[in-house]
């Protein structure tokens, strides 16, 4: 079975005519035996294919209209290099072509450059850029290669490594005219100039040049400061392009490796309905699933602020790169034997991936040039100017959307209470619920005319960014996140007119009665029963797992109204009164010594029937979309945001930015939040839109989750001997951290809400379709 791409990673591209059209003429043109055919020779690719490229549009596509070009964004070339992912091709269509239609255009009003421009982009001059010296460099700032003039001369000296292509007509060589940048174009048989090439892993040739050579004055093409711009503007486009061809690599070796489980057969049944191989593919396919949030996000972020684009490549190239060189050798293990053969396809894909992650900076340098520019930037967003006023928050900017939630914050928010490392109780955060409830602002995500923000995708992440900026707890949100979303879907227009309303006053705070001790992730054997009495339901049973139950006022529980079917057929949605006579609640000590859970007892309580929500047993399918609601909010950015606020506390008290080994682990964990972020905007927009979360949510519950974890993990390691403390370690800031008090309450969150490993499953069999058995 082949499951289609567009439905297992969504949509790719505002540019996808270009990236099916360009899949198309690689399937005519270039098919695989090509590649395989063409990596033995020098240079390993074709001309009359490159002429047909470049007749196509793929050089000229981000090239403005007024110099020969298409005039489209950097997007549409990403669209290509991602076809150009899933069909690898021989020709250098990133080095070759896309390197140079970014730097010419900048310098195009010299004449030789102009020509140049025109014969690059009809396919007729294949040209380079020639810029790095030394291993680890990402941008050309210490440049060794010299030119001075002479009359009519120029005399240019140095060695540049790395260089695409092999073949090429010639290459724009980064230079200095003393300390002046400058551009100059050789040619491969210019006396002087020696052309080393060296083979990569998957075939391609890149070359050294050393250069010793006199040329003609107009071979320079370029001098001052623009040089160093253009040239750097390129290296960095190509960069995140080349996270395009990454991504096409990664969905292409997904696909082949579920189709291979799908199909190869052992001991007389498919391997993937082994369990094991089942989480792993899922694993995979929540890495593709992030490299295409990440990619998107970077592109997003560089149309909206051009400046963006050398953070922007860095952080995606670092963790995309690594993700796929990760995809493609576990796609070689699921294979077996014939994922080792050079006969079979996947092993093209690594060595091609092996290639893309290496050249033009490597994911250990690019993470060191993100931390970097992320720490020059100064950590959170600093807006300028006055913070907005009124409610319009959509036409709000940006920055006076943020000036006007922390003069919220900072007027309102308890300061006792900020980046306080447990979950608080009612009676802590009551004041500040209120607070909210009187601005507006308690249920963000809701609709307006049900009392809520309607903040879109982006500005709902900046609403919460600058609410676990500023250290602001967690408040008893079942009925904000849960119930009111289910009650605005489902819900008649007098459970509506009763309930949300009261919600937002703080009048009802409620729970989720969901997990029994014998119905935790098994949800479909739970045993609380509601049997019809009149104009009431009577219910019995018993409710575990209770978060904050003694502090609430009413519970929505799924409960048993028939038996006689499947057990998911015969579930109702109720809403209870938690002060009904009947009801008993017993709250259960967790891991940290807090009564976070509780226990609720049901002996005979009546219930009105008016308090159905939805259908009778119906509650299966509400139920669902529940979850898919609580994964969301579980897959928010949030409480990893804030246990990596607790590291950066840490590190800022203990000089730990002064440690190779931190920054290199703190980079890390860096991008991980940056790749969550971007995947949960892909399922708020879902949401903001009004649409049914889909399975494949559980995916990001598992990638927030155990992101947390895992930075949860890192503060008890770098607090040393302090780790294990439970007085709190003062911090620079004035506040105290307990280190190991993140990490033992993340242990819940991998539990919560169905299990990591319930999670996975439902990936495996909703989302990828593989076999029960």
């Amino acid at each position: 079975m082949t499951l289609d791409s567009h439905t297992l990673f969504g949509p790719l591209s505002r540019h996808a005519e270009f990236m099916d059209a360009a899949a198309d003429l690689l399937g005519r043109l270039s098919p695989l035996g090509r590649l395989r055919k063409l990596r033995a020779t020098n240079p390993g690719w074709e001309r009359q294919t490159w002429r047909d490229l470049a007749e196509a549009g793929w050089i000229a596509a981000g090239v403005p209209e007024a110099q020969g070009g298409l005039g489209l964004d950097l997007q549409a070339w990403g669209a290509i290099a991602t076809a150009v992912g899933a069909s690898p091709l021989p020709e250098p269509y990133l080095g070759g072509g896309v390197m140079a239609a970014l730097v010419l255009p900048a310098i195009a009003g010299q004449p030789t450059a102009a020509g140049l421009l025109r014969d690059v982009l009809a396919g007729a001059t294949v040209l380079g850029l020639a810029w790095q010296e030394d291993p680890g460099e990402v941008v050309p700032t210490s440049v060794s290669t010299s030119v001075s003039r002479d009359g009519s001369r120029i005399h240019v000296v140095g060695a540049k490594r790395w260089v695409a292509p092999a073949g090429a007509d010639g290459w724009l060589l980064h230079a200095r005219l003393g300390a002046l940048p400058t551009l100059v174009w050789v040619q491969p048989d210019d006396a002087g100039v020696t052309v080393d090439t060296e083979a990569r892993a998957d075939g391609s040739l890149l070359c050294t040049l050393h250069i010793d050579t006199c040329l003609p004055a107009e071979r320079l093409l370029a001098q001052g400061p623009d040089v160093d711009r253009a040239c750097q503007h390129a290296i960095e486009s190509v960069r995140l392009l080349q996270c395009s061809e990454l991504y096409g690599i990664a969905r292409r070796v997904y696909t082949m490796t579920l189709d291979y489980l799908n199909t190869r057969v052992q001991f007389g049944k498919p391997i993937g309905a082994n369990q094991a191989l089942q989480h792993r593919m899922v694993d995979a396919y929540i890495s593709v699933m992030v490299c295409g949030a990440l990619l998107d996000q970077a592109y997003h972020d560089v149309a909206a602020q051009p400046a963006a684009l050398p953070r922007a490549a860095a952080l995606a190239k670092s963790r995309i790169a690594e993700r796929v060189i990760a995809l493609c050798r576990e796609a070689v293990q699921l294979h077996g034997a014939i994922g080792y053969t050079d006969e079979y396809d996947v092993g093209l894909y690594l060595k091609r991936a092996l290639h893309l992650a290496s050249w033009l900076g490597s994911p250990r340098t690019l993470q060191a040039r993100h931390l970097a520019l992320a720490q020059h930037q100064g950590g959170p967003v600093q807006p300028e100017g006055p913070a907005a006023e009124g409610d319009d928050y959509e036409a709000m900017s940006e920055d006076g959307f943020r000036l006007m939630l922390r003069a919220f914050l900072r007027e309102h928010y308890p300061q006792e209470l900020r980046h306080v490392p447990r979950r608080l109780r009612l009676h802590e955060v009551r004041d500040w619920y209120m607070k909210l409830s009187e601005r507006g602002w308690l249920a963000p995500a809701w609709p307006r005319r049900h009392g809520g923000m309607a903040l879109s995708p982006a500005r709902l992440l900046v609403f919460f960014e600058e609410m676990e900026n500023w250290g602001a707890a967690r408040l008893p949100d079942q009925g904000i996140i849960n119930l009111g979303p289910v009650l605005i879907k489902h819900g008649t227009p007098e459970q509506q007119e009763r309930y949300l309303p009261r919600i937002l006053s703080g009048q009802d705070i409620w729970c989720q009665g969901y997990s029994e001790p014998n119905a935790g992730s098994d949800l479909a054997s739970l045993r609380t029963e509601a049997i019809p009495d009149g104009d009431d339901f009577i219910v019995n049973g018993q409710k575990i797992w209770t978060t904050l139950a003694h502090d609430a006022t009413h519970i929505f529980a799924l409960v048993r109204t028939d038996k006689t079917g499947k057990p998911q057929a015969g579930i109702s949605f109720l809403l209870i009164d938690l002060a009904t006579p009947g009801v008993t609640i017993r709250p259960i000590t967790n891991i940290i010594g807090e009564e976070e859970f509780c226990e609720v007892f049901f002996e005979n309580v009546r219930v009105p029937r008016a308090n159905l929500v939805g259908a009778p047993n119906q509650g299966w399918s509400i139920a669902k979309d529940l979850l898919g609601y609580e994964r969301i909010f579980a897959g928010s950015p949030q409480q990893s945001r804030q246990a990596l606020h607790h590291l950066e506390q840490l590190a800022e008290s203990q000089a730990l930015y002064d440690l190779p080994e931190f920054c290199q682990v703190y980079g890390q964990l860096l991008g991980a939040v940056r790749e969550l972020e971007a995947l949960y905007g892909r399922y708020a927009d879902i949401v903001r839109r009004g649409e049914l979360l889909p399975p494949s949510v559980s995916a990001l519950k598992v990638l927030a989750t155990e992101t947390y974890v895992r930075i949860a993990r890192e503060i008890v390691h770098w607090a040393d001997e302090a780790g294990a403390t439970w007085q709190g370690m003062p911090m620079a800031d004035g506040t105290k951290l307990v280190p190991c008090a993140p990490f033992l309450q993340s242990l819940v969150t991998t539990i919560y809400g169905g299990s990591s490993e319930i999670q996975r499953n439902i990936v495996a069999k909703a989302v990828l379709g593989l076999p029960s058995r």
